[in-house]
C-alpha cells in the first residue's frame, strides 16, 4: 500500500473540510484506520438528507498495491467523489473493484459512477437479481426525495463479475476476501470476511449502536442463521451496516441479541397462535435494547413484520 506524505494529506484535508448546506453542515465521510490495509467510512445515523448526500451507512475501502477494493459504492453519482477523496486519504491507488455486499439503494447505486472511472463491479448473482428488482422503487423512492438535484446522473449499474452460488473468495493484490450471502436485511445481501486483517464488513446484517429495521421483504430467522455463522467466524473488527466499528460483543448485543428475541420470542408467539396484539404489547418495552437509536420508531414495527412473517408459516 502506497500511503500518501503527510504534507500531501494535510493540503487534502485543508482543501475538502466539510462546508455549509443552508444551516446545516455538510458531511465528508473518511476512512477510518481498521486494522492492517482495511479502512471504513462511517456514515451518520440518522436518516438519508441532502447534508449526508444519502451515505447514511458504511462502507469498505480496502487498499492494495493492485488497486482499491470498494466495500459498497454508496447511493449515487454525486457521493461518487465524495468516497475518491476519502480513498485518497489513504491510498495512491485508483479504485480496481467495488465489492457489492448490499441490495439497499445507498449501498449499489453509486456502482455506475464507478464503473465510468474503470472499476470492476462484483457481485453475487442473486445480489445482481434483487438490485433489478428494486431498481425502480429505490429510483423513486426516499433517496431522489431527500438529495434533490444531488440525485442527477445517478442510475442503476450492475455487476460485470457475476458469482455464483452462496459463497465465494475472491482475491486482489494478495488480498482475499471471504463473501457469503446473508439474506436478512435484503434478499441478496451478503457479508465479506478479510482473514490477514480478520475484519468482517456485515453490510445490513448488523447494526451497532442503532436499531435494526425490518422491512415487508427481511427475513430476521435469515438474519439470526447468518448471525450464527459471524459468530463461528469470530472476527476481531465488526464493521456493520450502520453504527461504529465494533467487536462482535457489541455486535451481538445489539443485533444478535435482537435477532434471537425476534424469532425466538415474536416469531415463536406467532407458531404458537398468540394474538399479535398482546404480544406486541407485552414486548412493547424491552429495556435490553432501548439504548438502540430509533427503538421508538422501529421496535413495535419490527415485532409487527416479523409477527406476520411467521404467523404464515
Amino acid at each position: 500500500m502506497l500511503l500518501r506524505s503527510a504534507m500531501t494529506g494535510l493540503l487534502a484535508a485543508s482543501l475538502f473540510q466539510p462546508v455549509l448546506a443552508g444551516n446545516a453542515e455538510t458531511y465528508e465521510p473518511e476512512a477510518e484506520h481498521v486494522n492492517d490495509n482495511v479502512y471504513a467510512i462511517i456514515g451518520p445515523t440518522d436518516a438519508r438528507t441532502y447534508e449526508n448526500h444519502g451515505m447514511n451507512a458504511n462502507y469498505g475501502v480496502i487498499a492494495t498495491d493492485e488497486g482499491v477494493i470498494l466495500i459498497d459504492a454508496g447511493p449515487g453519482a454525486f457521493s461518487g467523489p465524495y468516497i475518491e477523496r476519502a480513498v485518497a486519504e489513504v491510498s495512491d491507488q485508483p479504485v480496481r473493484w467495488v465489492v457489492n455486499i448490499g441490495v439497499q439503494d445507498h449501498r449499489w447505486l453509486g456502482n455506475d459512477y464507478f464503473q465510468q472511472q474503470g472499476a470492476e463491479v462484483i457481485a453475487f448473482e442473486k445480489t445482481v437479481e434483487s438490485q433489478k428488482e428494486f431498481a425502480d422503487q429505490h429510483m423513486e423512492g426516499r433517496l431522489p426525495d431527500a438529495l434533490e438535484d444531488r440525485f442527477e446522473g445517478t442510475q442503476p449499474g450492475y455487476a460485470k463479475r457475476v458469482l455464483e452460488g452462496d459463497t465465494a473468495s475472491i482475491t486482489l493484490g494478495g488480498t482475499e476476501i471471504e463473501l457469503s450471502l446473508t439474506d436478512a436485511h435484503f434478499p441478496g445481501d451478503a457479508m465479506a470476511y478479510l482473514p490477514a486483517a480478520d475484519v468482517v464488513f456485515t453490510g445490513d446484517l448488523v447494526y451497532v449502536d442503532r436499531m435494526l429495521g425490518i422491512h415487508p421483504w427481511s427475513n430476521p430467522q435469515n438474519g439470526l442463521e447468518a448471525f450464527a455463522r459471524l459468530e463461528a467466524i469470530d472476527p476481531a473488527h465488526v464493521v456493520p451496516g450502520h453504527g461504529r466499528v465494533s467487536d462482535m460483543e457489541r455486535a451481538r448485543r445489539d443485533s444478535g441479541d435482537y435477532y434471537d428475541f425476534l424469532v425466538n420470542t415474536v416469531g415463536e408467539a406467532a407458531r404458537n397462535f398468540e394474538a399479535m396484539s398482546d404480544v406486541l404489547d407485552a414486548n412493547e418495552d424491552v429495556e435490553r435494547f432501548k439504548h438502540l437509536e430509533h427503538y421508538d420508531s422501529w421496535h413495535r414495527t419490527n415485532m409487527n413484520r416479523t409477527f406476520i412473517l411467521f404467523e404464515g408459516m
